[in-house]
């Protein structure tokens, strides 16, 4: 008998383009959402975008909680967890980066509670997806939650964010293409749960960036919305998946450890971006994607090598021996590499001297 089985949470409306900020009130009506809503915001997104948006709720009557926060810790998910439950809100709402809408995502998740993410800076698929990402001590945990109830990106907005969050944006969803082949890999090598429908989506999310690399320019609404587009693509992969696995692979790993070797050095983004070039070559030699990758993360501007992210060589070559200790997940990485298989990758795909 055919037994399998699955439920896949997605956002229910996905309003993306210019000047789509003033439409969060709409949305919250099409969602038949009720009460008194807390913002998650931080504080240059506050003045940007939470306070216009609270200023259209206080038009209609209704006068939103605020959290603001400075950093993502789990403390911070505290902090909103204890706001909501004090002043009885009813849904949250994420509104900036990536810190304020995955602690939104968190706090949403531990109350049982809906959430509306509204991004204000095109720099990882969390804005979307059912995972969050908040950094411990020296290390970051990847938590399963809820995808957003609703995602309202107004890429006016976005294009004006710092371009370097946005090309970490653009070199997360490149990477989609190592984490496929890992997952593939791992399907192979050791029967994981393997969605042909998530990974091809995935890839595809690759392939728009890769292939529209040049159009990719700071000030751009144009380049905002392909991003934007390719982020959405990213995080319903894995809402598909029910894992992180479309997305998440080897380079992750590596962005990962270099988070405790060498921590706050560079952009997540930009760490798995040079991750994915080193991991790509792993896969398919010297003939295979990696050039490709590379050339596609320059074309944006986006670090490709030890130099470029502000990490001394040494730490890369630390960092690839190691990192397949973080978890417990197949990659090509496999049971490790040596000092010297680690230092000749890095080497030949010129990521470091």
């Amino acid at each position: 008998m055919f037994e399998k089985s699955t439920w896949i949470r997605l956002p229910r409306n996905v309003v993306v383009g210019h000047g789509v900020r003033n439409e969060v009130r709409d949305v919250v009506d099409d969602l038949h959402l009720q009460g008194r809503p807390l913002f998650v915001t931080s504080p240059t997104p506050r003045a940007v975008a939470a306070d216009p948006i609270a200023a259209d709720f206080e038009a209609a009557g209704i006068e939103p909680a605020m959290v603001t926060i400075e950093e993502a810790t789990f403390d911070a998910v505290e902090r909103v967890i204890d706001v909501a439950e004090a002043e009885d809100v009813a849904y949250l709402v994420g509104i900036g980066g990536g810190k304020a809408i995955d602690i939104a995502k968190l706090a949403s998740h531990h109350l049982n509670m809906g959430f509306l993410s509204v991004p204000t800076a095109a720099s990882h698929d969390g804005i979307v997806s059912n995972r969050g990402s908040v950094p411990n001590g020296d290390s970051r945990h990847s938590v399963a939650a809820e995808p957003p109830l609703a995602v309202v990106a107004d890429t006016g907005i976005l294009a004006d964010a710092p371009w370097e969050l946005t090309t970490a944006g653009c070199a997360d969803i490149i990477s989609n293409y190592t984490a496929v082949m890992d997952w593939r890999l791992a399907k192979r090598l050791q029967d994981v749960e393997f969605s042909e429908y998530a990974a091809a989506l995935s890839e595809m999310t690759a392939e728009i960036l890769v292939g529209n690399a040049d159009l990719i320019r700071p000030g751009l609404e144009e380049s905002a919305w392909v991003v934007t587009k390719a982020l959405m693509s990213s995080g319903v992969a894995m809402s598909i998946a029910g894992s992180s696995r479309p997305a998440s692979g080897a380079e992750h790993l590596f962005s990962h450890q270099l988070d405790r070797l060498a921590p706050g050095a560079a952009l997540h983004g930009h760490q798995v971006g040079v991750g994915s070039i080193m991991t790509a070559y792993l896969h398919q030699g010297e003939d295979g994607l990696w050039r490709d990758i590379r050339n596609a993360l320059a074309s944006i501007d986006a670090p490709t090598t030890a130099a470029e992210l502000g990490i001394d060589d040494e730490v890369i070559v630390e960092a690839l021996t190691t990192c397949h200790e973080i978890r417990d997940r197949y990659t090509i990485l496999g049971n490790g590499m040596n000092e010297r298989a680690a230092r000749d990758v890095a080497h030949k795909t010129g990521v470091i001297d």
